[in-house]
């Protein structure tokens, strides 16, 4: 006698599967309802306009596929390896892709390519595209602004002293041959936080305390100092005065330089050895704290988009990795200011 199982067959299961996900809620498909990707794509199409080949060939994948490729790949930190399979796998990356029904999935190279011929350039029209999209709805900066910096880790190179020495200079070794030379990051720097070391590069970005919203980024290499990003991610358009920052972007000509635009100065102070902070120099840094604090959440957020590790080689595709993950750290807070109804005021 066959025994009994829970297990059921049906032709039509895909179908029932495909339910069971929008009863439970597919996050995927909330930002689809929320987000215009035509409007994304148009911007990337008009500072690079897909390649028309005078013989013929093989047509691209629209743009807007691809666009949602590239938020899904940052949305989850994955390969193009792992994109390329998961497109093929999971049911709701190829709805959200509107890939569906199709036969033929864009594979790891055609991802690849796509992100080299867009390029820092198609990223920064995508940030600014979610941003403006925010705008449209009301979301402008207010309460402040938090200027803030965190370390993007890479994969860390295994060189030699002398190999070190001569990328710092800006040399090549010799014996390295054209293969490893590839697979060789030379742009990316050390730097020291908190007693460990740590090889990569630095993304500083700028939030309005109202919404936490990122208004505008600056990228660099891992040595590069918080402090020397400050006025390139300054944002002049917010309603308050306040400017919050930690006691690394202290300085007096930087407070000068306020008192002078007319902002109000939210700087925490930095004590000395022979100068320590007085109590009431402590109390007010403890009161920025509280609000600085929130910058904390921004990168909170971003990492639990699975994790800050980009997986490039070269500054000009960190800094696209860099923008992506702004844009789509943007993109999710649009998505939960509409469905949680925040109204902007």
């Amino acid at each position: 006698m066959k025994k009994r199982t829970a297990i059921k067959t049906d032709l039509f299961a895909d179908e029932h599967h495909r339910k069971k996900i929008d009863t439970l809620g597919d996050p995927l498909a909330e930002i689809e309802s929320y987000i215009d990707f035509g409007a994304l794509a148009a911007e990337v199409d008009r500072v690079a306009p897909r390649p028309v080949s005078p013989q013929g060939g093989r047509p691209p994948y629209p743009t807007e596929t691809m666009v949602r490729i590239l938020v899904l790949k940052r949305l989850y930190n994955l390969s193009d390896e792992q994109m390329e399979y998961q497109l093929l796998d999971r049911m709701s990356y190829k709805r959200f892709c509107g890939l569906a029904s199709a036969v033929n999935i864009p594979d790891r190279t055609t991802v690849w390519t796509f992100e080299n011929r867009i390029g820092e350039a198609g990223a920064k029209v995508l940030f600014d595209g979610v941003t403006t999209q925010l705008l449209k709805h009301g979301y402008i900066a207010r309460g402040g602004q938090i200027i803030d910096a965190t370390l993007v880790p890479a994969p860390k190179q295994r060189n030699s002293r002398e190999e070190n020495k001569l990328v710092k200079e800006g040399a090549m070794p010799a014996d390295w041959k054209p293969a490893k030379r590839r697979q060789k990051d030379t742009d990316a720097t050390w730097t020291k936080k908190h007693g460990k070391s740590h090889f990569g590069y630095k993304l500083s970005i700028n939030v309005d305390k109202k919404y936490k919203v990122i208004r505008k980024i600056e990228t660099g290499t891992a040595s590069t100092h918080d402090s020397q990003h400050f006025e390139n991610v300054f944002y002049t358009f917010n309603t308050s005065r306040d400017v919050f920052a930690d006691r690394g972007y202290t300085s007096k000509g930087r407070e000068d330089w306020l008192k002078d635009k007319g902002y109000r100065n939210q700087i925490q102070r930095k004590g000395t050895r022979n100068k320590p902070l007085s109590e009431c120099q402590q109390g007010r840094n403890h009161r920025i704290a509280k609000t600085r604090a929130r910058v904390e959440h921004v990168f909170a957020a971003i990492d639990q988009m699975g994790g800050k590790l980009i997986r490039t080689i070269g500054q000009a595709r960190a800094n696209f990795a860099m923008t992506m993950m702004a844009a789509c750290y943007n993109l999710k807070r649009l998505v939960y200011f509409q469905k949680a109804g925040i109204e902007a005021f």
